[in-house]
């Protein structure tokens, strides 16, 4: 299974704007904290902004903010806006994929794989994986 560049980065720009949801970034700021070719996270930001993961404001007070609440943002939501299908084989959908004789039963297994993958990103939030102590991390009773 391949992660491509566009995922990882897409998923660590959205991580950067989930740790302090309530100020924007600017492209500039997200790229230089996680080392990501600047022109190559405009692009990817610019597929998040489609499809909802993130909103952007003009002018000086502008920038980058999460379109939805980080425990809202799967990676599986992350994959699809940047990468479109989970899986593909030489780059089609593996819906209709159907062999015949005895390879019959292995597009059934590439399927199991990939609803397999959707369940794992699916599972995972921006907030579950941003570190202790960040923004948007619950306040427990108690804490000092």
């Amino acid at each position: 299974m391949h992660i491509s560049a566009k995922a990882d980065y897409a998923a660590r720009a959205l991580l950067e704007l989930a740790r302090e949801p309530a100020r924007p970034l600017t492209c500039e700021a997200i790229a230089s904290s996680q080392e990501i070719p600047f022109r190559f996270l405009k692009s990817v930001v610019g597929e998040l902004r489609k499809a909802g993961l993130v909103r952007s404001q003009r002018g000086c007070e502008g920038g980058y903010w999460l379109g939805r609440p980080a425990g809202e943002i799967t990676l599986l939501d992350v994959v699809r806006a940047v990468d479109g299908e989970l899986i593909t084989l030489r780059g089609e959908p593996l819906a209709g994929l159907g062999y015949p004789g005895p390879a019959a039963g292995l597009p059934g297994v590439w399927r199991r794989v990939e609803a397999d993958a959707a369940a794992v990103l699916g599972g995972v939030t921006l907030t579950s994986l941003l570190p202790a102590g960040s923004a948007q991390e619950p306040v427990r009773k108690g804490a000092a």
